[in-house]
């Protein structure tokens, strides 16, 4: 018990080092970046640092599988310079019990990441995006989903407006049920179309059986204007727009996730994206206890042996292997041609299997 509690400290210590690192790392690029971005832009140096900030907890978790299998490289290699795993495997311990603390710690740090991390991500994530389109382009286009259907905001020069739906198709360029609420630039409401549907084509939506208040009137209600059937109301909206503003399943946290799938499938949009992110965070403490095994296949070996060199190779080569086809399987579960499940579960599993495979082979050896 207290050697397995020895080598997960050992683990933890080194996954700790290795996470300090790629978070500086990616802080510098990052802030680089930004600054090449916003550099032209009335933008602060301490607003383009705090925009690097907030995307920091993002990009950490996409490469949190990668962090995990350098630390675990650098962790077994620790302990076979020290030659600690030569005197753990002299006094009848096994690869598999030698392992079973890191592969325990690899898990419990997944399972952190998808009760805390993962719902700092989506905090963070969010306020990235905001800011960042604040800075961007002072103006910014916002789709909002809940209970009560769908809410878009677009903005420009002359003031804000906000369309309601009460469902849409899946792409959000057909709208059913539609009211459109024009407020000028001291926020006042200025008026109110309502349309029974609204096709989304290039520059502007075209109404179907829409009526329209003027709430500048005394009295709005008895000033109703039905507008000509093929009436047109300008908007700078396209659907890759309305497409972006929904933003990357990371910026929702996985406990809100449920509830937020069942009301943008209410609302007439595929989910699938958020069905597979969800299947991803859940696979993704079986992942980091993969890349553990995979380091261990070509790391467990004494220093002096004039192959590791080319091993250390192998294991990061294998373990990239896992994180490319995971983001291969992703892709294709994103597209529909293979099922969620699938994409999610089946690299994280086959790289187990294969792992585990080699470990038996090398303690037969």
């Amino acid at each position: 018990m207290t050697l397995g509690l020895y080598f997960a400290k050992r683990f933890f210590l080194r996954f700790l080092l290795v996470l300090a690192i790629f978070f500086t790392l990616l802080l510098l690029i990052d802030f680089v970046e930004q600054m090449r971005y916003f550099g032209s832009k009335s933008v602060s140096v301490w607003q383009i640092l705090g925009l690097a900030l907030f995307n920091i907890p993002y990009n950490l978790h996409r490469i949190l599988p990668v962090v995990m299998l350098i630390a675990s490289i650098l962790a077994l290699l620790g302990l076979s310079k020290s030659n600690e795993l030569i005197i753990a495997r002299s006094v009848g311990l096994s690869w598999i019990k030698i392992l079973i603390p890191p592969v325990v710690t690899a898990f419990l740090i997944g399972m952190a990441n998808l009760a805390l991390f993962n719902p700092i991500v989506a905090i963070s994530m969010s306020q990235y995006d905001s800011l960042w389109a604040s800075y961007a382009r002072g103006i910014e286009n916002t789709l909002s989903i809940s209970s009560e259907g769908l809410w878009l905001r677009q903005g420009n020069s002359d003031g804000q407006s906000v369309i309601k739906a009460i469902r849409t198709n899946s792409d959000g360029t057909t709208l059913y049920g539609t009211s459109f609420w024009a407020f000028d630039v001291q926020g006042t409401p200025v008026s109110r179309i309502e349309a029974s549907s609204a096709i989304l084509e290039k520059g502007a939506w075209s109404l179907s059986q829409a009526r329209q208040w003027d709430l500048r009137a005394t009295n709005p209600q008895a000033v109703i204007q039905r507008l000509k059937p093929d009436a047109k109301l300008p908007t700078d909206l396209t659907p890759s727009a309305i497409r972006d503003s929904f933003g990357k399943p990371a910026s929702i946290s996985i406990w809100l996730l449920p509830d937020y799938i069942s009301e943008l499938e209410r609302a007439g949009f595929s989910a699938r994206n958020y069905r597979l992110w969800v299947h991803m965070e859940l696979a993704l403490p079986l992942l980091l206890s993969s890349m553990v095994l995979l380091a261990a296949c070509f790391t467990m070996r004494h220093t002096r042996d004039s192959a590791s060199g080319i091993l250390i190779v192998f294991a990061v080569l294998s373990g990239f292997g896992v994180y490319f086809l995971r983001n291969f399987t992703q892709l294709l579960g994103e597209t529909g041609q293979i099922p969620i499940t699938l994409a999610a579960w089946a690299p994280p599993a086959i790289a187990t299997l294969c792992a585990l495979g080699l470990l038996l082979h090398l303690e037969e050896s």
